[in-house]
């Protein structure tokens, strides 16, 4: 992905909503007093991998979109944590199609962040 090219064209960034509307949909079932913590945790990280992505796409140089690729980097890790968390309390819950999607992400950023540097 270059600076150039739309976000919304990015395989990485799709993949991202992909993960947010299904994060979203997966902690409905979460207990209600989750809504708070592991709820609220988990979509605030997953919205702010795509977030910083577009963000990242929209900054003039490389550096800065590097530096935006990271801190979605960094959240796709917290969300994992998270993700680990919710499937030892929540042993009813499939969180395999999440987690390899994640992962999937976690691969694309790496690549994209070599790539830039």
């Amino acid at each position: 992905m270059s600076i150039s090219k739309s976000f919304k064209d990015s395989i990485v960034w799709q993949k991202s909503i992909e993960l947010s509307v299904n994060i979203y949909n997966v902690t409905e079932n979460f207990n209600e007093s989750e809504k708070f913590g592991l709820i609220s945790q988990m979509r605030r990280c997953a919205v702010s991998i795509p977030s910083n992505i577009a963000e990242g796409s929209k900054r003039k140089t490389n550096k800065d979109f590097a530096q935006f690729l990271r801190i979605a980097s960094g959240s796709a890790a917290e969300l994992e944590t998270q993700i680990i968390i919710a499937q030892r309390i929540y042993l009813n819950i499939e969180f395999k199609e999440i987690s390899s999607l994640l992962l999937e992400i976690q691969k694309m950023l790496t690549v994209i962040i070599r790539k830039i540097n």
